[in-house]
């Protein structure tokens, strides 16, 4: 063979080996992992649609923190509220985080993260209403978002619970507002993050918050029981930002000083 063939191959041979390492260097970086968040999108102030139709809210705002401090990308995913556990535990979802109440009945079904918020059950009735204790609910009719903390707390009160005159249930805190706006239902149970907010933006003189409620609770953040290793950088990272302000900042965006 000829050295002038024989140069020719060695020079495509090297000029093929520098394409591939070229190819090789111009490959994408492994995109971070993606979290998939379910959220009830009507739950103002936690998690809703704003008037550009864009997902915002404080569970979001701390979602998005989280995800970027832990080198992960967050995608929010709206749920029907009632399947939630069966979503996540079905792997559809990754996380439930949206005013997610930690009770016992939950806890045997999902991992919760450390409380980071503090709710009540209120009780919300139109201002003139005459309802002014929970004995005034006999014979009236409760609006409740159906499989909500809410509807727990009603239903861990029986002997109150007996004497509705109905207990109904909505798909959204929303549609139970609507209900009691048009005088169909008498009173709504709701948690007081979701009551105030709605209250403020419609008009808090529209209605009134009994004294009486139905309990304190705690919001946590629901994920598989086997994604212990998420749970613990969740945590942590939580942690983190409660300890350097940025849980304040955020909290302070969303809700007022008391």
């Amino acid at each position: 063979m000829k050295k002038s063939v024989m140069k020719t191959i060695k020079l495509s041979a090297l000029l093929i080996l520098i394409v591939l390492l070229a190819a090789g260097c111009a490959k994408e970086e492994p995109k971070a992992e993606e979290l998939i968040m379910g959220l009830d999108d009507t739950f103002a102030p936690m998690g809703f649609r704003d008037e550009k139709g864009e997902l915002v809210g404080f569970d979001v705002d701390l979602a998005n923190e989280v995800a970027e401090r832990i080198g992960m990308t967050i995608k929010f995913q709206p749920i029907d509220w009632s399947m939630k556990e069966n979503e996540l535990n079905a792997g559809n979802i990754d996380l439930i985080w949206n005013g997610y109440t930690i009770t016992p009945e939950r806890q045997e079904k999902v991992a919760f993260t450390k409380p980071y918020l503090e709710n009540s059950q209120v009780i919300v009735v139109l201002a003139d209403s005459d309802i002014k204790t929970k004995a005034d609910l006999a014979g009236k009719n409760v609006a409740v978002q159906a499989e909500s903390s809410a509807l727990d707390a009603i239903n861990s009160e029986p002997e109150v619970a007996a004497g509705f005159g109905s207990l109904v249930e909505f798909s959204t805190n929303n549609e139970a507002f609507i209900d009691l706006d048009s005088g169909r239902t008498d009173a709504l149970v709701v948690d007081e993050v979701n009551a105030r907010y709605y209250m403020k933006q419609i008009g808090e003189e529209k209605y009134r918050v009994l004294e009486e409620d139905f309990g304190d609770e705690e919001y946590g953040i629901g994920l598989r029981k086997e994604d212990t290793e998420l749970l613990k950088k969740v945590n942590d990272a939580m942690d983190e930002m409660k300890e350097d302000g940025t849980y304040d900042a955020i909290y302070a965006k969303w809700f007022s000083e008391n």
